[in-house]
């Protein structure tokens, strides 16, 4: 069970499920791919072993970026429901975020040129006294912005 169903009140309902886009792991797969190219390198046969050491580091900071972003796409949690916009994120260390509707007043969506193109965004939900920030990386903001806005 995640954290949004087991917070759900007997007469409230999930409207939509916000996810993280597959652009979080593209950091790890550009210093895998460098680390694989720099260990697989054809050159001379004295250089060969400084370029398979700088490989195999960059290929491990790849390997931990890609884990760092699996476990962040696996433990963020985003829905919309009927009275509430509701976030978790961590896996050890949990941070949480819940807004009742009444209480939203606007919904800001930022997208980059690339984020555009590819579909994700970053969402800032504005209420009064608060706010909800620090959904990056959203897939098909706009979706999840019209959901919010749209009751």
């Amino acid at each position: 069970m995640g954290y949004v169903e087991s917070v759900l009140k007997p007469d409230e309902q999930v409207l939509a499920i916000g996810r993280m886009h597959w652009i979080v792991y593209l950091r790890g797969l550009i210093l895998a791919a460098i680390g694989l190219i720099l260990i697989l390198a054809p050159v001379g046969p004295g250089v060969s072993t400084a370029f398979a050491i700088v490989g195999a580091i960059v290929l491990l900071f790849g390997l931990w970026s890609l884990a760092g972003a699996w476990i962040e796409q696996a433990t963020t949690e985003i829905a919309v429901t009927t009275r509430r916009v509701i976030q978790k994120r961590g896996l050890i260390r949990r941070q949480t975020g819940e807004m009742n509707m009444e209480k939203v007043e606007s919904v800001i969506v930022d997208q980059s040129i690339l984020g555009r193109l590819l579909g994700y965004g970053s969402i800032v939900v504005r209420g009064t006294g608060s706010g909800i920030e620090g959904l990056h990386h959203i897939a098909d903001p706009i979706g999840l912005r019209s959901a919010i806005v749209v009751r």
